[in-house]
């Protein structure tokens, strides 16, 4: 089986943890951000899904993955999915639901990232916002950036004897996931990512073997991984990088 992921053309966003779930999964799946609109991918393609009216579970916004029987959307939903299928996650329970936390864990992160840069919402330009975002990136970096860091440096350390990972012996999708984040917090925020990573090694591990697995080096290396921009959720503005 093939899968379909569909996501907004010209930005990573949600759809990168996905996609790197598939990736290191080595799953056969469609990229339909990267099939022109004229072949029946582009924006045409999601725009289309998220208007069917023909759908009995309808989804209100992408990430969306199709798989043989249905449409699956929400990053933690569709890596729970991944996860199960793809041995991206642990067999019992106890642990399915343990990594799932920690997926949406880093979904609150990832929000509150977006946030430094739009505090009053993305219907608002940056520049009607700067203010806003000033006084709201402070907050992040003095508070809220060490705090989110500081938990999965301590998720580490008590798997320490197991792994490198944040739980078991295996990678699983949470760790994909973070380092995802380290990543974008990396290209927003480099001076301030860089003084909060110094007292946290095994984050900075799980970064550099994430990104080192080779099924992940070479979609990095192919091409298809889009660079971070300022249309995406993670960006770049160095007047708030202090």
């Amino acid at each position: 089986m093939t899968y379909e992921l569909y996501y907004w053309p010209g930005i990573q966003g949600r759809g990168e943890f996905v996609r790197l779930a598939l990736e290191e999964a080595g799953a056969p799946y469609r990229d339909l951000a990267l099939v022109p609109e004229a072949s029946g991918g582009g924006a045409a393609a999601l725009v289309k899904i998220l208007n069917a009216s023909s759908l009995k579970h309808p989804p209100f916004a992408p990430p969306i993955l199709k798989t043989r029987r249905q449409f699956i959307a929400q990053t933690p939903n569709i890596l729970l999915f991944l996860g199960h299928h793809h041995q991206l996650a642990p067999r019992d329970e106890s642990g399915r639901l343990w990594t799932h936390q920690l997926q949406l864990t880093i979904s609150d992160f990832y929000l509150e990232i977006f946030s430094t840069h739009h505090p009053l919402g993305d219907a608002y330009a940056y520049e009607e916002q700067r203010a806003a975002a000033k006084r709201r990136t402070k907050d992040f970096l003095a508070t809220r950036l060490p705090k989110f860091l500081g938990y999965f440096e301590h998720v580490l350390e008590r798997n320490h004897a197991r792994g490198p990972w944040m739980f078991g012996t295996r990678l699983t999708y949470a760790d994909l996931s973070m380092a995802q984040v380290i990543a974008g917090l990396r290209y927003a925020f480099p001076a301030a990512t860089r003084r909060a990573l110094r007292s946290r090694a095994r984050l900075c591990a799980l970064y550099e073997q994430v990104f080192e697995r080779p099924r992940i080096a070479l979609y990095v290396a192919s091409g298809r991984r889009l660079a971070f921009n300022n249309d995406d959720l993670f960006r770049r503005y160095p007047e708030l990088d202090r």
